[in-house]
């Protein structure tokens, strides 16, 4: 895998772009402790969910179908997204109602202390079986990592899709940062006649960074949101337009984020 430390070296970043080195299934866990985060390729994501290329494939549409994104304070049109919440408790994922978006200015300095309420999810994306098997397999995974209080992960899906209708999309607008949740896994649906979207993660507190570009359909970032700072590069159009979509999944134990108020 290729270290960056972040900082002086930031100035003379090649651009080439950088495969991750992938883990096995078997290995999340060693790799998360010892890193921090670890990657995923297509082949290790179907067997940590239990699902078929043609199943994943099968949701992959479904982001043809996504509502602007409002609250860009940048004043962009980049950004489509969906939102919906779930629960995982006694090895059940139950989805529950629908509700706002919130993250503190702590963690968030663009969009944070602010409730988003965006688009769900659409019913016919969360009936479909791949779904259900991609937040059940992580969220055991991650239950078998780390037990959360009372048992109970509070789980934040999003659909994202960025595009170059701007010249450029922003996937992070809101520069490195962290999500103010345990887990957070980072699904690459897909990418198309676009550039850039390198990812960038590195320690919270400590030197050692590492950037790379999730190319494959489907591979899996899984990150540990206490220890890791996270960001995606701007992306740009290799043809008339471009676009970027990926699944986000945060993980926070016991409780969602909410607004004091």
């Amino acid at each position: 895998m290729v270290a960056w430390l972040f900082g002086k070296a930031s100035k003379s970043l090649p651009k080439k772009e950088l495969s991750p080195h992938y883990a096995d299934t078997n290995d999340i866990q060693a790799c998360i402790e010892a890193n921090g985060f670890c990657v995923l390729d297509t082949a290790n994501v179907l067997r940590l969910t239990g699902c078929t290329l043609a199943e994943l494939n099968g949701l992959a549409s479904d982001w043809n179908q996504m509502p602007q994104d409002n609250y860009l304070k940048d004043g962009g049109h980049y950004r489509r997204r969906r939102h919906s919440c779930f629960v995982f408790e006694d090895h059940t994922l139950s989805q529950v109602p629908h509700r706002a978006h919130w993250q503190s200015l702590d963690y968030n300095a663009l969009h944070g202390g602010m409730d988003r309420l965006f688009e769900p999810v659409l019913d016919t994306t969360i009936a479909k079986p791949a779904w259900t098997r991609i937040l059940s397999a992580l969220s055991q995974k991650l239950t078998d990592m780390h037990q959360p209080l009372n048992g109970k992960w509070c789980i934040e899906a999003h659909q994202f899709r960025i595009d170059t209708s701007d010249g450029i999309g922003r996937p992070t607008p809101e520069g490195a940062h962290r999500d103010g949740v345990n887990f957070v896994a980072v699904f690459m649906v897909g990418r198309n006649h676009i550039k850039g979207g390198e990812t960038r993660v590195f320690e919270a507190d400590g030197p050692r960074g590492q950037r790379f570009t999730l190319d494959q359909a489907w591979s899996l970032l899984l990150l540990d949101d206490t220890r890791m700072i996270h960001e995606s590069t701007p992306i740009q159009p290799l043809a008339e337009s471009g676009h970027r979509d990926t699944l986000v999944v945060t993980f926070r134990e016991n409780t969602f984020q909410s607004s004091p108020s």
